[in-house]
């Protein structure tokens, strides 16, 4: 079994040399592998996940050279249970994307695109998951990096590459700070292993101990979008296509909390930053829930709301006890999936009538119940209704605060149920707006070009007022300039080109059944949270356990 360890890595990576050698040919070729692969890699996940509940961790040193100076691969329960979650939402999300026609249309670049990039993230996802040393966690950051920029800037428009540009240059800075944080470990404890570093950090003096604490808490903060290290989040990611856009909120922040639960409890038991963390945990609570309040915009809600439910899972963290990091595992796995669920479903109100703009929206829940189902059970889980998963979660976290007693606990136990309500109240804003009322008077019509070959260039702002008087609802519709420069209407159904793929959307009252299914799919997986909590409890606190125990993996990977 210890031989499956790598494939979830290696398999994304060996079939994106093949794709790329296909080049844009055989698109249904393309699909087929894509599918197959990102399924085989969930398959392999489970059985992952089932092995190291059952036999303790599993290891693997490639090329069969020891710590330190193998590259040592690591399954345990924790990182088996966020390896088959993350595997479910990026096959699910893959679906959406085919039925989008975003990856269908890579035959319009010189190479194909979206595939490669899409599993190379893949790929950087499970290998941060399963990195057993510092190097190939630092390694599987950089290869999200170089996919996430691809995926960001897709179809090549000015605001997406402002805003991937604003991605890299923050990811590049945390990274710049995680090789610091590295050579520094490395230079105290002569190791960057997990496993001995274990060990050897209990000799480091305090001091120095601490400032390497700090130093790998902020590079994770940064790349979990902790306040105040979030701002880049809200501007980076809505205007990235839906399953980009949705795949980036669901699944790479949790990367960054991964790491903090990974290294505050293997590396750093003592934990001398606990208050340090409960306060960001607090902060990113309230301020990102405010956030979504003064938002109209439907990704917008969602983006700040992301950064607020952070909160939540680095307050299971700096708790650092049995009960807190259970339920703090538990909401990193429902929240992947409902993140990326809403998101899914925010692209399918784009899809359908031309904005995510609330106070342009309305009447949904009668045009299109189905649609209004999608939205209303993943908007319910994530406000922490009973019995869903996320109410299981932060029901988990409260009783860890609790039991935990001392002011910061209780101070965070009234944030995160202050936290709660507002989320509650954020969603039945958005339901109201979109959903329940009336459709504003000049609402889209179906066939709205929704991308453009160029965003609007600074000094267009007589262009827009002239758009939003000739098309009904001010937004990108009939009428309006939809930012090709010229200042001309573009009448409803013409196709734009939108960037470097010659990629076009336009809106249809009737969508694509595949983009529906995948979204289903996700609403079925956060329900399955909840019919499966027992389970799955049981499962986070063996995990806890085998956190705060720490002997376990050391001896999987060390032999002793």
């Amino acid at each position: 079994m210890n031989a499956l360890v790598p494939l979830p890595v290696l398999l994304p990576l060996c079939v994106t040399g093949i794709k790329l050698a296909i080049g844009p040919r055989l698109h249904r070729l393309q699909r087929f592998i894509s599918l197959a692969v990102l399924g085989a890699v969930l398959v392999l996940s489970v059985l992952l996940m089932i092995a190291a509940d059952r036999h303790g961790p599993l290891s693997v040193h490639l090329g069969d050279f020891a710590p330190p100076v193998g590259i040592t691969l690591v399954a345990d329960r924790l990182a088996g249970l966020m390896l088959t979650v993350s595997s479910a939402v990026t096959l699910l999300v893959l679906v959406y994307s085919l039925g989008q026609g975003m990856a269908d249309r890579d035959d319009q670049a010189p190479v194909g695109v979206f595939h490669p990039a899409y599993l190379i993230l893949v790929a950087g996802v499970s290998c941060t998951f399963l990195a057993g040393d510092l190097v190939n966690l630092y390694v599987g950051f950089e290869i999200m990096l170089v996919a996430s920029f691809v995926l960001l800037t897709i179809g090549g428009t000015a605001t997406r590459i402002r805003a991937g540009s604003t991605y890299v240059i923050i990811s590049l800075f945390s990274s710049v700070l995680f090789l610091i944080a590295i050579a520094m470990t490395y230079a105290v404890a002569g190791t960057v292993n997990f496993a001995q570093l274990a060990q050897r950090l209990q000799e480091v003096p305090l001091g120095v101990r601490t400032l390497l604490e700090a130093m790998l808490l902020t590079v994770f903060a940064i790349k979990a979008a902790v306040f105040p290290l979030a701002a880049w989040l809200p501007d980076s990611y809505p205007t990235a296509p839906a399953p980009v856009t949705a795949v980036f909120a669901g699944l790479l922040t949790k990367v960054g909390v991964y790491s903090m639960l990974r290294t505050e409890t293997l590396l750093f038991p003592g934990h001398r930053l606990g208050d340090l963390l409960l306060l960001a945990a607090l902060a990113s609570m309230l301020v990102g829930i405010l956030g979504a309040v003064a938002q109209t915009d439907l990704k917008r809600v969602l983006s700040f709301t992301l950064i607020s439910h952070i909160g939540y899972m680095v307050f299971g963290i700096a708790l650092a006890a049995r009960g807190s990091l259970s339920g703090a595992i538990v909401y990193v796995a429902h929240h992947i999936t409902v993140q990326t669920t809403l998101f899914l479903v925010a692209g399918l109100i784009e899809r359908r009538d031309g904005t995510t703009e609330l106070t342009r929206l309305g009447g949904l829940a009668k045009a299109a119940p189905l649609l209004a189902v999608l939205f209303f059970v993943p908007a319910m889980n994530l406000a922490g209704i009973p019995p869903l998963s996320g109410f299981i979660g932060k029901l988990g976290l409260m009783r860890a605060g609790i039991e935990a007693g001392g002011s910061w606990a209780w101070a965070l136990v009234a944030g995160s149920a202050a936290t709660s309500l507002l989320t509650l109240y954020v969603m039945a804003k958005v339901w109201n707006l979109a959903f329940w009322r009336d459709a504003p008077p000049g609402a889209e019509e179906e066939g709205v070009v929704l991308e453009s070959a160029e965003d609007d260039e600074p000094g267009d702002d007589e262009d827009d007022e002239e758009g939003r008087a000739a098309g009904p609802g001010g937004g990108t519709g009939p009428g309006r300039d939809t930012g090709t420069g010229s200042g001309l209407p573009v009448p409803a159904g013409a196709v734009v080109a939108a960037g470097f793929l010659g990629q076009s959307i336009t809106t249809t009252k009737r969508l694509p059944w595949p983009m529906l299914a995948a979204t289903g799919a996700a609403v079925a997986l956060g329900l399955s949270y909840t019919v499966l909590g027992g389970p799955l409890t049981t499962f986070t606190q063996a995990a806890a356990t085998e956190l705060l125990a720490r002997t376990p993996y050391i001896e999987a990977v060390l032999g002793r």
